[in-house]
Formats: C-alpha cells, structure tokens, sequence
C-alpha cells in the first residue's frame, strides 16, 4: 500500500475501474455471446433449409442425369455448397466437440429429418479444411482445381470449420454436401473482448487515474501547507496565519488550526510573561530577607537562614534560564553550523581540549542563537565531565547530525533519560543547576530534533543532537 495520499488514491481509483470495467466487459461479452449463438443457430437452422431443398431436387432427378447435373454446376462455377455423389460415407476426422458445436449439428439434424424424412440415413460433422475429404477417393481440398471447390469452402484468410452434411438417396449412393456457416458465423468459437473494446478500456482507465491524480494533488495542496504550518510551528517561526482555501473541510480544519496557534502563543507569551513577573517579585523579598539576615546576632541562625535563601534564589535564577534559553520566539535564519561550532569550541579548540571533525554541507535554517545554547551545553557538559571532547557532524539531505564524545565515567544506563530532568546532577562538583541537558533537549524539540545519550564501548559518553531538515515543497 503507497504511504502517500496521492498514491492511495491512484490505486483505490485502479482498483475501482479495473472492477467496474470487468463486470460490464462481463455483462458485455455474456449479452454478445447470447445474440451471437442466437444469430448462429438462427442461420444454421436456414442452411440446413436450403440443405433439404438441395437433397429434394437432388433426389427427384433420374439416376443418370444425377453427375451430368453435378459437372454442369462446376462448370459454371459451383453454388454455395460443394455437392458430390460418393459410393459411400467418406471417414472424416471431425472437431472437438464444443457447446455450439453440437448445437448447429442438431439443428441440422432435426431440420433434414423434419423435410427428408425420420428415416433418412445422415452424418452431420464439422470438419477442419486441412482435415476435409472429398469425392471417393478421399482428395484433400488443394489437390482440386480452384473453381471446383475452393471458392465455396474457403475464406481467406481466415480459416473456418466446414459443415459436411452426408445424406444416403439410395443404394451405394451418398449425397455429401459441404459448406460453411454464413456470414458473421463462420467460427464455433465464442467471441471475447475485441482489441477495441481493450483500447478503450485501457484509455478510459488512465484518463480517470490522470485526472484522479491531478484531483488529489489540487485538494492536497492545502494539506500540505497545513503540515509546513505545524512544523513551523514546532520550530517557532514568525506568526503567519494558515490560508484557509480549498473544499469545505479543509477550510474548517485550517480555521481550527489557525485558532489553536493563536492560542498558543497566547499561552506562551503569558507564561513568560508570568515568570518574568515572579521572578521580579520574587527577588525583592529575598534581598530584603539577606539585609534581615545581616542584622542577626546569632551567627548558627543566621547561616541557616542564608542557606535556605541561596537555595531559594537558585529556584529563582534556575527557572528564570529555562524560560529564557527555551524561548521559541527567536526568528529562523540560514545557521552556518560550521561557523557556529568554530566559534562555540573554538577557545577549546586551541587549548587541545576539543577535536572537531567533519564538516555541515549547506546552511541549516534554525534559530541561531538557540542553537549556539544547545551545542554549547552539550559541550560544556562534555568538557565538565570528560575534561575532553570530540565533534563529529554528519550531514544530508534528511538531517545533520551532531556526535558530541567525551572521556568522563559515562552515565549510569537506568539515568540515560532522568539526566534530562530539570536540576538534576550526576555530581556537585562546578557549579550549574542542573539545566544544561534539559535545555539543550527542547531547543532541540523546537527544531523538530531530539537529543540522545549512549555510552560508549571505549569509555565516556556520546550525546548526540539529530537536526531533521525541513521539506521544501
């Protein structure tokens, strides 16, 4: 099954026509076929008719002008059957036997008994030209001249059965009559679908799957904005309101998307507007707590009270840099990400402490100053605990991806996901809050991206940021 819409379509639409072309070919061919074996048995019934009046006149002539007559029909000429009179029935290997097959011969049969008599002697058979027989000495049909037989039972070029009717008028006498079906029914064989009607058939089929993909690919269109829109969306671009175009359901569902994102950036304009304001509110207290504090007399209260209020501004100072390192409304721009990781690694590059390797192919269209946040923790994290790093980026035209590898003791494999929590530290040594892997993962999200941890087999840890690159439609 195709994963795109448009390709589904196409094939539901095959699918459809190849069925619906197969039933009416069917229904077609089965109503073709009844008219046809009406037609035929219709004709048959007439030239077993003129059989009989050929066997009349043949049997009220005297004995001896019966060939006389026979070589005057050839000489002019011939009739519509060939007429011989044989010493005896000729052995003929007839056709396999086929539904309309029988149905002419009895037809035949009933016919000649019906005018000649029940009690006539008779063989009825169709036979092939190259197996037909005639005269007593049993000639094939090419050893006779042409006039004599060829015009009656041939049809160039097709090659029709021949209906040899052999009719006893009296003693060691065979009337043998020979002719083919008439015109349109010259073949036993059922008729199938005729290359026209497959032509057409085949051109009505890909003219519906043509303008069925062009269908589809115009009322896709708004679609396919809808997911640019949302995976802009995901990576913070300017607010730009969806187009709402295209059949009614996709104008509903760009309104609804178009009001769940001014909801959202409502959202976050007021939580940053909410943490700004804690955060302002929060700090006066806590300076006029120190200055309290300073006025204390008892030295063991007074450390107390500064320990519970340096924890406190670190919550503060903490929460302040999580909002403003995940800030999402930074514009996006064309990042030279080699430029950006000369300028983060390089005062470590120049000390030994950073090795960098390989290089970005193309500008990455991301949000520059987010980025340089997100590399710069991993980094930091890296040197804090490995004392040592190695950059390796790789890039295509799905993502680039950047391989941060340090020298330190790794991370326990059941913390791999809890290092990403806010405020939490494997050690407390250096100084930080415990932010720098969380942050770095939701610029990373805001990119459409992801960052993962493994340790690797040499010793240390490998964090590694996987950038996607937007489709370009």
């Amino acid at each position: 099954m195709p994963r795109s819409l448009l390709g589904r379509m196409l094939l539901l639409t095959l699918l459809a026509v190849l069925i619906a072309q197969g039933l009416s070919s069917l229904f077609w061919i089965s109503h073709l076929r009844t008219s046809q074996r009406d037609g035929l048995l219709t004709s048959s019934r007439s030239l077993a008719y003129s059989m009989a009046a050929s066997v009349s006149y043949f049997r009220s002539l005297p004995i001896g002008y019966r060939p006389l007559v026979l070589d005057q029909l050839r000489s002019m000429g011939g009739t519509r059957f060939f007429v011989s009179l044989n010493e005896r029935p000729l052995n003929l290997r007839a056709l396999p036997d086929t539904t309309n097959k029988q149905a002419v011969i009895d037809i035949v049969q009933d016919v000649l008994h019906q005018k000649l008599g029940k009690d006539v002697e008779l063989q009825v058979e169709f036979v092939s030209p190259d197996d037909l027989r005639l005269f007593n000495g049993e000639l094939k049909l090419e050893e006779l001249p042409r006039s004599w037989a060829h015009y009656a039972l041939t049809l160039e070029p097709v090659n029709p059965p021949v209906l040899v009717t052999q009719i006893r008028i009296g003693e060691s006498e065979w009337l043998y009559i020979a002719s083919l079906m008439p015109a349109p029914y010259v073949t036993l064989e059922p008729e199938g679908l005729p290359p026209q009607q497959v032509i057409s058939i085949a051109f009505t089929s890909l003219l519906l799957l043509l303008f069925t993909g062009l269908l589809v690919h115009w009322q896709s269109r708004p679609l396919k904005r809808l997911a640019r829109a949302a995976r802009d969306i995901a990576v913070g671009s300017p607010d730009q309101p969806l187009e709402e175009s295209g059949a009614s359901e996709l104008v509903e569902v760009s309104r609804a998307f178009n009001t769940m994102r001014e909801r959202i950036d409502r959202y976050v304009n007021e939580r940053g507007q909410l943490f700004s304001g804690i955060s302002h509110d929060l700090r006066t207290p806590i300076t006029r707590l120190r200055l309290r504090v300073e006025l204390l007399e008892d030295e063991q209260a007074q450390e107390k009270f500064s320990h519970d209020l340096d924890e406190l501004e670190l919550l503060v100072k903490g929460a302040l840099q999580c909002v403003k390192d995940t800030d999402i409304h930074e514009n996006i721009e064309p990042v030279d990400l080699n430029q950006l990781l000369q300028y983060v690694a390089g005062p470590y590059i120049a000390d030994g402490r950073v090795e960098v390797l390989g290089a970005a192919l193309e500008a990455y269209p991301g949000k520059p100053l987010a980025l340089k946040r997100c590399i710069g923790n991993l980094l930091d994290n890296a040197l804090k605990y490995g004392e040592r790093a190695q950059l390796s980026i790789e890039d295509d035209a799905d993502a680039v991806v950047l391989h941060v590898d340090d020298q330190g003791p790794g991370v326990p494999e059941q913390r791999l996901e809890k290092v990403f929590e806010p405020r939490f530290r494997l050690s407390e040594r250096g100084q930080g809050y415990g932010l720098g892997l969380g942050i770095a993962r939701n610029i990373a999200h805001t990119h459409g991206g992801e960052v993962t941890l493994q340790n690797r087999r040499e010793g240390g840890l490998r964090v590694t940021l996987r950038l996607p690159r937007l489709e370009v439609e």
